[in-house]
């Protein structure tokens, strides 16, 4: 009988690279950029999930709900990855974008064996995390049947939190138990069944585009302009700094100054210079704003208000939020 793995696409044999071991390096290489240039056109195809997802996690999170990647492995670390960037892009509290992989954190650098197997494992996570109807849990599993995702999806379902799974094959057993699964199919690996190649390049573009989505839609994004973003070194200083000039139009020695009184909070001391108000006063103005710093400039000044247009959800669109 042949076995569930067997029928994966990611344990598919590629034909276009059954003698990759006898190329010289450079036709090595340039065969996995051809398989890797697939990859994009597969996420394409998935475009109306993700679209769904955005939706359903810009509800739950504008809303006092939080975002929870579980997975294992590879996909496990991508989801790592993508949680821990949030809080100094976009200024979330740490809480808001959770990621936890099966093993732990030793599993981050150290491959823990057969603990991406325990289903009840993941399940205690989400009893552990209090996870709940305002929350939404993110399954990431290349083969869409690791143990330890979905017990972890099943158990969040059974407690009302909304649920999404990202996989690179069709018809998983993920898909069976997530309320949105997001599944580009990139084909055979070029090594067979090392999905941290194509599969995981995949999940990264998946992932990526939950995360900033969803922060777009929160208002954390001024034009393409990271304005919620925690100065935490001297390089996001810097970007502080150019961003408030760029918006603004303020010489650096204003742009400093503002910062600094606004607690070097950007969309702050961009407020202050675009309204002529103080730190105290700006930071009302967002606050009455939900934080969208377009609308509350526009506003102030008297200009049109973003959000004559509602998307899908029934939600507001400002075209450059």
């Amino acid at each position: 009988m042949t076995s569930y793995f067997a029928q994966l696409t990611t344990e598919m044999i590629n034909p276009a690279t059954t003698s990759i071991d006898e190329c010289g390096t450079q036709e090595m290489l340039l065969l996995m950029n051809e398989e890797d240039q697939k990859v994009p056109l597969a996420v394409c195809q998935e475009i109306d999930k993700i679209a769904d997802a955005v939706d359903v996690l810009y509800n739950s999170l504008k809303n006092g709900g939080r975002m929870f990647y579980v997975g294992a492995g590879s996909s496990g670390r991508l989801g790592v990855l993508d949680a821990s960037e949030c809080p100094p892009t976009y200024g979330t509290d740490p809480t808001l974008v959770q990621a936890y992989i099966a093993g732990g954190d030793t599993a981050l650098r150290t491959a823990v064996e057969g603990c991406e197997d325990d289903a009840e494992s993941g399940a205690s996570l989400i009893r552990d995390k209090g996870i709940g109807p305002k929350d939404v849990v993110i399954g990431i599993a290349a083969s869409g049947s690791t143990p330890y995702v979905l017990g972890a999806i099943r158990e969040a379902n059974q407690r009302g939190a909304a649920t999404v799974g990202v996989v690179t094959n069709k018809n998983s057993k993920l898909s069976e138990v997530c309320d949105i699964c997001i599944a580009p199919v990139v084909g055979p690996e070029v090594i067979t069944g090392s999905t941290r190649l194509k599969s995981g390049t995949a999940q990264k573009l998946v992932l990526n585009m939950l995360t900033t989505g969803v922060m777009i839609k929160l208002g954390k994004v001024y034009n393409n302009l990271m304005v919620d973003l925690k100065a935490s070194n001297s390089k996001l200083y810097d970007r502080s700094v150019r961003i408030v000039r760029e918006v603004t139009g303020a010489s650096e020695q204003q742009a400093v100054e503002a910062l600094k009184q606004a607690g070097m909070h950007v969309k702050t001391a961009i407020m202050m210079l675009e309204t002529e108000t103080d730190a105290r006063e700006a930071s009302l103005l967002l606050e009455q704003n939900d934080g969208r710093l377009k609308a509350a400039i526009r506003k102030v000044k008297g200009q049109a208000v973003p959000g004559s247009r509602m998307d899908q959800s029934g939600e507001p669109v400002d075209d450059a939020i």
